[in-house]
């Protein structure tokens, strides 16, 4: 009985989470966040470009290092579609740091170690006391409207489905 009520106080959280996240059209939520070398970004900083903004649970794990890899692999075609990469976790600004440094990460790791950006953007995940942010992704227009959420996200997939997406978006008449 401990373990069906533990399962549903869980799944609550859960759905606490997904009810206040964020909806396609809407203004993405603003931040304040440091990155691996100390430089403060917030969704002004990127004004007037592409956005994609992405949520990872943890610097170092496999799944985390493959998506940060990939991204990191295409970001020359990003920047060649006007957008800009952001990767997002709870983790400290010197953690960010050392996974760069090893991965040759060229665009900013966001450090949100009080979790307030994971809690707006609907992400944060609490389990049994671990706070980690669930791998999502957000496009972000020009404008600061969220155009496209990712959720379910597969590490070594993802940065060519918002290239897809962005080369979608925008053709003439999208």
């Amino acid at each position: 009985m401990r373990r069906l009520l533990v399962s549903l106080a869980l799944c609550l959280v859960s759905l606490s989470a997904w009810a206040a996240q964020p909806t396609v059209g809407d203004k993405a939520p603003d931040f304040r966040l440091q990155d691996q070398k100390g430089t403060w970004h917030t969704l002004d900083t990127h004004k007037g470009q592409w956005l994609v903004l992405y949520f990872y649970p943890k610097d170092f794990t496999a799944g985390c290092t493959t998506e940060v890899c990939t991204y990191r692999d295409d970001t020359a075609k990003l920047h060649k579609a006007g957008a800009e990469v952001l990767g997002v976790s709870l983790d400290d600004v010197k953690s960010h740091q050392e996974f760069a440094e090893k991965y040759h990460v060229p665009f900013p790791l966001l450090s949100d170690a009080d979790s307030k950006v994971a809690t707006d953007y609907g992400v944060l995940v609490d389990h049994l006391g671990i706070k980690y942010a669930r791998r999502e992704t957000f496009l972000i227009d020009p404008s600061g409207k969220i155009v496209k959420i990712y959720k379910d996200v597969d590490p070594e997939k993802n940065s060519g489905q918002v290239l897809a997406d962005l080369a979608a978006l925008k053709k003439p008449g999208a």
